[in-house]
């Protein structure tokens, strides 16, 4: 039985962009990637991510919010940052392959009404619907990986 590469979402919250990068990925590719998510400083599941999503037929309802730390040292193909504090605060994650970036506006922090907020959750739903869409399209045609961030070498051990 072949292995099937694991990918992990890393956001700050693990409430909206990486439970929806979660949920998009399982369902396009599921039977390709085992698909994870954690945020580096964890807080429930956003009820308007939950919202957005079902309007698309996905229900996270029953996703969780995880720590990054259940998943140190248990090696991933792909490390997908999909907010710029992620991505600064992204912890060395060893066995890490290829580590990616995707910048999207966190829809929490929204300002307005609630139709000006849900507005905002669709725009970000929808720009990581299309790129975990072209995630997936990458791979399968092995091209290089949109947002692929520099190779580091790990520090010497002292």
């Amino acid at each position: 039985m072949t292995m099937k590469p694991k990918v992990l979402f890393l956001c700050t919250g693990n409430s909206c962009r990486s439970q929806m990068a979660e949920a998009f990925l399982r369902g396009m590719a599921g039977d390709r990637f085992e698909v994870m998510s954690a945020g580096t400083d964890p807080v429930p599941v956003n009820s308007n991510a939950i919202r957005v999503m079902a309007e698309h037929g996905i229900d996270i309802s029953h996703q969780r919010s995880k720590g990054v730390k259940p998943f140190l040292g248990r090696g991933f193909p792909y490390l997908i940052t999909v907010c710029d504090s992620a991505n600064e605060r992204c912890p060395i994650l060893p066995g890490v392959i290829n580590r990616l970036h995707w910048s999207f506006e966190d829809p929490a922090g929204a300002k307005g009404s609630d139709v000006e907020r849900l507005h905002v959750f669709r725009r970000v739903r929808d720009e990581i619907e299309a790129a975990v869409r072209r995630f997936v399209e990458e791979v399968g045609e092995d091209r290089p990986l949109t947002g692929a961030m520099p190779r580091v070498k790990a520090p010497a051990a002292i």
